[in-house]
């Protein structure tokens, strides 16, 4: 077995329990994404992002779009690391790329792509990052060195040649 080059900041570690063994004897798809989100957490404790400043700030993020990839199954007990890559910022959105890789064999086991915003709480509107939080994810961003821009960031969920389609029902056969 080939073992793949990590790539990614580091953001959090986890073993797989066994209440996230499902009928298929592997991880279920639910505790991925709680390995992701136990990860992003991580990352905006970087950037400052912490329960202090939800509370003091009013300020804090929404997931407003999620795209998993399962590479190759984790099962009992196998221990994982899940990287993070900022892919682009603006004034109030991240877009983010994360990684879940067994952390002895180091094979690619999942990736998230995830959209972000910066939200205003007392409006529950999209606001602009706060200057102190965008100046440490600029840092994080400036840290990051060369990573390839992943594969698995936009792409798009289809059959290539389906058997039957909605699409062609629809006349709308893209």
């Amino acid at each position: 077995m080939v073992e793949a080059e990590i790539i990614g900041d580091e953001v959090s570690r986890g073993r797989v329990l066994p209440e996230w063994i499902d009928i298929n004897g592997h991880m279920n798809v639910a505790w991925y994404t709680l390995a992701f989100d136990q990860g992003v957490d991580a990352l905006w404790g970087r950037f400052g992002i912490t329960d202090e400043h939800i509370e003091e700030m009013n300020s804090s993020t929404f997931a407003v779009e999620s795209h998993v990839v399962y590479r190759r199954e984790l099962r009992l007990d196998a221990p994982f690391i899940v990287t993070a890559q900022i892919l682009a910022i603006d004034d109030k959105r991240m877009h983010q790329f994360q990684r879940l890789y067994h952390a002895e064999q180091k094979y690619l086991a999942a990736t998230a792509e995830w959209m972000n915003l910066h939200v205003d709480m007392s409006e529950r509107r999209v606001a602009a990052w706060p200057d102190h939080i965008l100046e440490e994810i600029e840092k994080v961003f400036s840290a990051q060195g060369e990573w390839p821009y992943p594969d698995d960031a936009g792409r798009q969920m289809r059959v290539p040649r389906p058997r039957l389609s909605v699409a062609e029902y629809c006349g709308d056969a893209t």
